[in-house]
């Protein structure tokens, strides 16, 4: 599993760090959460090919999270793109992206499903499932975990102790199932391990609300928006954004392994003071720059 940063910045890009999009490459998926003007700039300077998108999340529809819908979805046409595209999103949305596309002398070349979640938990794969809860912003917004399911791992060193090593019969151990060999019983709870699967949560753009701890909580890896410094709290609360101290917080009291922020105001040109400000309440926190990669 990866995590790309494809920009970082808020409202008004910077130099440095472009609208949001934040892409999670996962076996065959790659997962795009918003699309902010200039996003399939990003994929090129990263050297990603963007026929590697599969799902599109969209948090809200603010122009900074979806300007990048109409130049991403060109780009997948002339890129020969065979899939169809999932657009997961608010309820209402609909109307948004047909008024988007309505607006210039385009019609859409690739096959694509718009989603409207109604629901927490709105997919589930073999080896995932996505989940969403309303977010406290000025307009419907949504934030994201996806959650891996936990894998059963086969002890081989443990079987070795009954000759077993490569045979069609293991499978059912990792299925959790009890087995006989050579007139032995072999415990699916002895012979085989669980390995707990990641849970990677996105909370941006959002003020302070109950849905937040039940979205993130346990995630090894909580992304979020630290749109102020805490000396703006109360600007923060009336646009209904994060400062770094309560994504912090947020972190602790969810018991989150990672917190990675971003988002940030334009009016920042040095972090520094937000990490140590984020810091002071919650160990593990880093820093997002646009194209910044990490593998778990």
């Amino acid at each position: 599993m990866e995590i790309v940063f494809l920009g970082t910045g808020s409202m008004i890009p910077t130099q440095d760090r472009n609208h949001s999009a934040t892409l999670l490459l996962y076996k065959n998926e790659g997962i795009l959460i918003d699309c902010g003007e200039g996003t399939q700039k990003q994929f090129r300077i990263a050297k990603i090919p963007i026929t590697k998108i599969t799902k599109i999340l969209i948090t809200h529809w603010h122009g900074d999270h979806v300007l990048g819908l109409p130049g991403v979805v060109q780009s997948l046409e002339k890129h020969h793109y065979n899939n169809t595209l999932e657009i997961y999103c608010p309820k209402g949305s609909k109307k948004y992206f047909n008024n988007m596309f309505k607006g210039f002398d385009y019609e859409i070349g690739i096959k694509y499903k718009i989603i409207e979640i109604n629901k927490r938990i709105f997919l589930k794969d073999k080896d995932f499932i996505l989940e969403a809860l309303k977010l406290n912003h000025t307009i419907p917004c949504l934030g994201y975990s996806f959650i891996e399911k936990d894998k059963r791992k086969v002890d081989k060193n443990y079987l070795s102790k009954f000759g077993l090593r490569s045979h069609p019969i293991v499978k059912r151990l990792q299925q959790g199932k009890d087995i006989t060999w050579e007139n032995k019983k072999i415990k699916a709870s002895q012979a085989t391990k669980i390995k707990k699967g990641l849970k990677i949560s996105v909370i941006t753009d959002t003020g302070l609300c109950e849905n937040i701890l039940k979205l993130v909580k346990n995630s090894d890896v909580m992304i979020a928006e630290a749109t102020y410094k805490h000396d703006l709290e109360e600007k923060a609360k009336s646009y209904r954004h994060l400062t770094t101290k309560q994504a912090a917080m947020i972190a602790k009291k969810s018991n989150v392994k990672k917190l990675m922020l971003t988002h940030f105001s334009q009016r920042y040109k040095e972090l520094d003071e937000l990490k140590k400000e984020a810091s002071e309440v919650f160990k593990n926190v880093h820093l997002a720059k646009d194209f910044l990669r990490i593998s778990l």
